[in-house]
């Protein structure tokens, strides 16, 4: 419940600050308005970079790129296929060709901050390695519809892995609005978040975590254009995504990211047993 009400609070306070953004891009790039429709994060160029063409080219270039992607488009796939943008990997993806999830800062609704994902560094020693994950599930979601897609892969995901050590779970929502980036109204949203559990104490240590600000090329890494779906990725100890899930779960998916989760703590057994 509280995040469809941050949902529904984040809405009211794109619309109140949309007008104003629309306008100032508008003269800036010169775009008409009706090309405003895809707002996905609000934001303004740094005003130390309006006599720079390359940053100049860069933002018009990123303009065009969500303008032709709009929340219609969105709402059209939905209906498609209700999330499920493509079937989620049945076996496990190679390490050689597994590609580096995206660093990413997250923070909790006490404000403690961390950079996802938590990566295994060989320079590290003593209770710092131990603490680093074997295998990690980052459930990412843009929009408040998305929490059931979310769920339908946590939920199982926290059951089959509650006793382990060795697994972490994140659930990461994303708040794009210019003004609930911005404190006090930042630390207040956080404040409400604070009294819903966020299940740190779980043996999965499942962590509910936030995400504040511009996500435009965070999205661009993986790929991720509709904002109305739940988007989940298994990452190994040394953060590469070795599957990948969207929309709501099956049957069928749920035993392969079970399955494959499995043969990331194995591998990580045998590799300790030959050291």
């Amino acid at each position: 419940m509280l995040r469809v009400n941050r949902g529904i609070s984040q809405a009211r306070a794109t619309i109140l600050t949309s007008q104003q953004l629309v306008n100032h891009e508008d003269k800036l790039f010169s775009l008409p308005i009706q090309h405003s429709a895809r707002r996905s994060s609000n934001r303004f160029l740094d005003i130390y970079q309006l006599g720079n063409k390359e940053a100049i080219k860069k933002e018009r270039d990123r303009i065009t790129d969500e303008m032709n992607r709009g929340y219609f488009a969105d709402i059209s796939e939905l209906k498609q296929h209700g999330g499920k943008l493509a079937v989620a990997n049945k076996i496990i993806i190679p390490a050689m060709a597994a590609v580096k999830f995206p660093q990413l800062e997250v923070t909790y609704s006490d404000g403690r901050t961390l950079k996802l994902p938590n990566t295994f560094n060989e320079g590290v020693i003593g209770a710092n390695k131990l603490a680093t994950p074997k295998a990690s599930l980052i459930c990412l979601t843009f929009r408040a519809n998305s929490q059931a897609m979310i769920d339908s892969w946590s939920t199982p995901f926290r059951e089959a892995f509650s006793e382990s050590k060795d697994v972490q779970l994140y659930e990461v929502s994303f708040i794009d609005s210019w003004l609930l980036c911005r404190n006090p109204i930042k630390s207040l949203l956080l404040r409400v978040m604070r009294k819903s559990k966020d299940g740190r104490n779980d043996g999965l240590q499942r962590q509910i975590v936030y995400s504040f600000g511009d996500h435009y090329y965070f999205r661009k890494e993986l790929k991720i254009l509709n904002l109305l779906t739940g988007y989940n990725f298994l990452l190994d100890n040394f953060g590469r995504v070795r599957w990948q899930g969207f929309g709501l779960a099956t049957q069928d998916e749920l035993t392969s990211l079970i399955s494959c989760t499995h043969l990331l703590l194995e591998g990580e057994k045998m590799k300790n047993k030959a050291a």
